[in-house]
């Protein structure tokens, strides 16, 4: 765990540097500074440009629509959190409600996602920040918070500048990423005990293009099919992956496996073409000769096969080439699509689920919050540890009198998260990065006199390292950010030296409060995993579930309303197998975990992949010309797959579950199997995956026992 913990601390993610939105965050700040300072009012431009710098912390690369709307929303509670704080910090009573109160809903703000945490937090900090400087009037309290408002917006528009020079910037950023990365998995192949490939730039690129859901533009109905191709095209690969194992079992069957594997080389070349065409803005090569070529391969497949091979291996040729004829057609698509030579295939997506009204919206989010009000949220005691961790940290800071010592609650702000690792990694580095920040101001003031003209130049240059270095390691942007506020109060009048001491002390005075308060009330990521597996199990299930009635009720998956369905338990899938990865990922760095816990815990990840990766082969199933029917024996099997999920998740979560409550899926294959014997080369597929299914699930049932038992 040492070790584990300190690669935390010092890992540098290189993949993180943004420059560009760097220049225009450090601009943002330099722009109000620099017309305060021009009209003899560096108190007003440091205002402005605080509001600048706290709603830089929204912006982003993600599509321009999300990004301003989240800016702007960062903006306003931004200005509200100034007005409130100076208008009310004379009150100290009034002060510190309005902090807990504050504090009480940035932290249950989490559980409705990073965004509307992230702005909880952020209006937060500055909330307590204004506190310590009441206004003397309600007229400077306003102004303060216009100001503020100002420089939010400020900042806003010069992030969405480029929107009408490229309005799709983003999304053509992150269909090339998805588009590269389908690529790589092409080129190399996904063994069924990892994750389906993919998975992430899936979801960045699902999030990036949300917004273009409800548009009506040509152009955003061709960077929508192009996902649909994406999503298809992986499918796709992986069937075709799968099938091209069970040919190589056979014997007699060397050519077959040669040319799949070129059929994958000529697919990773063109989906390569196509993620740098869209990575460029280009059009790109239209590929004729490698579409041609993958024809004349499916062709192939349809020779007769070796005489003396075995019975299925005819239907898994079969299956082979009615994959590599989709393949092949969804390439043509997707190359057709990037190059803007027409807007051909865009008819075969299906729209999907129309975003919802605001009304909705905002039902939903208040919903996720209403349901976390319990001891049993993790986001709920956050909350109510940072609410009392932050009144306390502001009440000694107010008896004591301090000036400034409000970087002791601000430090709570900041440091204290819903789970240990983070809190514990963000108080070293927090507490790191402050004395390495002071230290640089320190020296700077040592060295030179900085004239306004100076302090301004250098309040830019931190606060481009901040935004350009910051997001790759968080204590690279505390040493940044400790260096410009003291630039930024300096620049005000305020004597460094005094500003400095009061930041050391108070920064070591909340971070202690904030640890310690996790040490006697801690939320150990051990105690998460259960139910963030338990969700695993039940998204799954609900994938499985319509996979399960596509096939019990042929021409379901052609039906308008099925394919929004099928969308959504997709997504769910994705998003809670990367929450289950992420919370093991910071289990491993807990102190007190058995290592043999973690073994099974990734033992348990690897049969659910397997799982999955049936589960998607038997989707991929479903797209044939001509489906076959189900037979009986076939829904006996899918429910009570359904069945062991359910009680899996179940048992997670405490119920208790008997030995005969699991279903013998064994013999439920068994009779499956032997149900279609006449018609073998027709269920190959079926039978095969969901032999795969039994197995992954038999397995994943014993060990989920064994981790639960060892708890």
């Amino acid at each position: 765990m040492p070790s584990a913990f300190w690669s935390t601390i010092t890992h540098f993610d290189r993949a993180r540097l943004t420059p560009v939105m760097a220049l225009r965050n450090a601009l943002g700040v330099a722009l109000p500074l620099a017309i305060g300072i021009a009209l003899g009012n560096a108190s007003g431009g440091v205002m402005a440009a605080t509001g600048a710098l706290d709603v830089a912390f929204s912006d982003g690369s993600d599509p321009y629509l999300h990004r301003g709307r989240r800016m702007l929303c960062a903006a306003f509670f931004v200005a509200l959190a100034v007005f409130a704080g100076r208008l009310g910090g004379r009150n100290h009573l009034l002060a510190l409600l309005l902090e807990a109160a504050c504090a009480f809903a940035a932290g249950l703000l989490v559980a409705a996602g990073p965004t509307p945490g992230d702005i909880g937090g952020i209006t937060l900090v500055t909330l307590i920040v204004f506190s310590a400087s009441p206004a003397s009037s309600f007229g400077k309290a306003l102004s303060s918070g216009s100001l503020a408002l100002a420089g939010g917006v400020l900042q806003t528009i010069l992030s969405l500048a480029l929107w009408p020079v490229h309005r799709y910037l983003p999304e053509s950023r992150a269909l090339a990423l998805l588009y590269a990365d389908i690529a790589r998995s092409a080129a190399a192949g996904v063994p069924a005990t990892q994750s389906p490939a993919a998975t992430e730039p899936i979801l960045a690129a699902r999030a990036a293009l949300g917004a273009l859901d409800s548009a009506r533009s040509v152009e955003a109905e061709r960077y929508l099919a192009l996902f649909s191709q994406a999503e298809r095209i992986r499918l796709a690969l992986l069937a075709l992956g799968r099938l091209h194992i069970r040919i190589g079992r056979e014997p007699g069957t060397a050519d077959d496996s040669a040319l799949l594997d070129r059929a994958r080389e000529l697919t990773a070349r063109m989906l390569h073409s196509i993620g740098a065409a869209l990575a460029a803005g280009v059009k790109g090569d239209p590929h004729e000769e490698c579409l041609r070529e993958l024809h004349a391969l499916a062709e192939r497949l349809r020779a007769p096969h070796p005489a003396g091979a075995a019975p299925q291996l005819a239907a898994t040729r079969a299956d082979a080439r009615y994959q590599l004829d989709a393949l092949t057609g969804q390439l043509a698509s997707a190359v057709e699509l990037a190059a803007h030579i027409s807007q051909t295939g865009t008819r075969e997506f299906d729209r999907r689920e129309a975003a919802h009204p605001w009304s909705l919206r905002l039902a939903g989010v208040f919903a996720v919050l209403r349901a976390n009000l319990t001891l049993d949220s993790a986001a709920f005691r956050h909350a109510l540890r940072l609410a009392a961790c932050v009144v306390i940290a502001d009440a000694i800071a107010r008896t004591i009198g301090w000036q400034r010592a409000y970087w002791g609650p601000m430090t709570v702000a900041i440091v204290l998260k819903p789970d240990f690792t983070t809190t514990f990694s963000r108080g070293v580095l927090r507490l790191a990065g402050t004395f390495t920040g002071l230290a640089l101001a320190t020296a700077l003031f040592h060295a030179i006199s900085p004239t306004a003209a100076m302090l301004a130049l250098f309040i830019v240059v931190f606060m481009f390292l901040m935004r350009w270095a910051g997001p790759a390691n968080y204590g690279v942007m505390v040493t940044a950010l400790t260096a410009l506020v003291v630039l930024l109060f300096a620049s005000t009048g305020v004597a460094p030296a005094d500003l400095m001491a009061a930041r050391a002390l108070f920064t070591v005075v909340g971070g202690a409060i904030a640890l310690a308060a996790y040490r006697v009330w801690p939320t150990w990521e051990r105690t998460q995993v259960p139910e963030a597996l338990a969700r695993l199990l039940d998204a799954y299930r609900a994938y499985f579930q319509a996979v399960r009635d596509a096939y019990l009720h042929p021409g379901l998956e052609h039906d308008a309303v099925f394919a929004p369905r099928l969308d959504r338990v997709r997504q769910a899938g994705r998003l809670a197998r990367t929450t289950l990865e992420a919370s093991v990922a910071r289990l491993r760095l807990e102190p007190g975990v058995a290592a043999s816990r973690l073994t099974t815990l990734q033992a348990i990840l690897a049969n659910s992949h397997r799982f999955i990766h049936a589960a998607m082969a038997l989707e991929a199933g479903l797209f044939r010309s001509q489906p076959v029917p189900a037979r009986p024996e076939f829904a006996t099997f899918a429910n009570n797959v359904d069945s062991t999920l359910y009680f899996l998740a179940a048992y997670l979560r405490g119920v208790p579950v008997e030995p005969g409550d699991l279903p013998d899926l064994r013999e439920d294959h068994r009779a499956l199997v032997q149900s279609g014997a006449s018609h073998a080369e027709r269920y190959e597929l079926v039978n095969v995956e969901s032999d795969r299914v039994t197995n992954s699930l038999n397995t994943l049932s014993v060990e989920l026992i064994q981790w639960v038992g060892s708890a």
